[in-house]
């Protein structure tokens, strides 16, 4: 099956950085959230992300006005039935993503396919609860969703090679490099990356290192491009918090357990880069 359209339910970081590569790669979008001043929002990020890279010269103001025409936005789930893809990606909540779901199987055509962005929530649980089962599937993005080439594809148990092929294929569509894996709890990239973010809030709370050092000490001493507190702050401290929760009542390990500072940082409302705040300001 050939995916000409796809819909997309959330305006926010993941889904606008989703739209925009599907509109970039001459896919159709209908990109749906609760509130019209939600799917402004994320437009205007669009296309704000996309001025960035015709400063860069990377794409014309043409190849703009063309992605952005191909990206129609809504408050109705309903103008999602036509899509031949749908990609949840909602906040990182179960509860919410399980109630998202049900109501979208019940309006898409019955050899549509349904995939969730989630970031640590198992794909076969969430697969259960849709008629579709065979046709749902784990499409992880990264953030910046524009500028990551990586897409963990996850497939469900019950998820049917065809579903698992016709999504890979998309993602190559869109210039990401996919890789396959098993269903989970955080899956591959998460499951390691995650936990090391968390070590170091553990860090930072016993006071080995200020916030900078330990940065640093991971960019230099491990070669990484960004420090696992500053990655933290672009993921949002609400979401790696998550993930940690998903982990500890998954697994029932001890090791999972989310740092006390980072459940203060997030109860103190200080997510990141989304909130002007987090381990540092901006």
């Amino acid at each position: 099956m050939a995916i000409q359209t796809v819909g997309i339910i959330g305006a926010g970081t993941m889904g606008n950085g989703i739209a925009q590569a599907c509109a970039v790669s001459g896919i159709d979008v209908v990109l749906v959230d609760i509130s019209d001043e939600a799917v402004r929002k994320g437009l205007a990020t669009v296309s704000g992300s996309l001025d960035r890279l015709i400063k860069k010269e990377k794409i014309s103001e043409a190849d703009k006005a063309a992605a952005l025409a191909r990206i129609k936005t809504s408050t109705r789930y309903e103008d999602l039935a036509a899509a031949q893809l749908v990609i949840e990606a909602a906040t990182e909540n179960h509860a919410l993503k399980i109630k998202i779901l049900q109501q979208i199987d019940a309006l898409l055509a019955p050899e549509a396919i349904l995939a969730s962005n989630t970031s640590s929530i198992s794909i076969t649980q969430l697969a259960a609860i849709t008629s579709r089962a065979d046709r749902f599937i784990g499409m992880h993005f990264f953030n910046p969703v524009p500028m990551m080439a990586l897409v963990e594809i996850i497939r469900g148990l019950q998820t049917s090679d065809a579903t698992h092929d016709t999504v890979k294929e998309l993602a190559v569509r869109l210039g990401k490099s996919p890789i396959t894996v098993k269903n989970a709890p955080g899956f591959v990239v998460n499951r390691i990356l995650v936990p090391m973010i968390n070590e170091a809030f553990f860090v930072l709370s016993e006071g080995l290192a200020t916030a900078e050092d330990i940065d640093a000490g991971m960019k230099l001493g491990c070669n990484q491009p960004i420090g696992p507190l500053a990655l933290a702050d672009m993921i949002g401290l609400d979401v790696c918090l998550a993930v940690m929760e998903v982990y500890l009542e998954q697994f029932g390990d001890s090791k999972y357990r989310p740092s006390q500072l980072l459940k203060e940082m997030v109860a103190a409302g200080r997510l990141g880069r989304k909130t002007g705040r987090g381990v540092y300001q901006y």
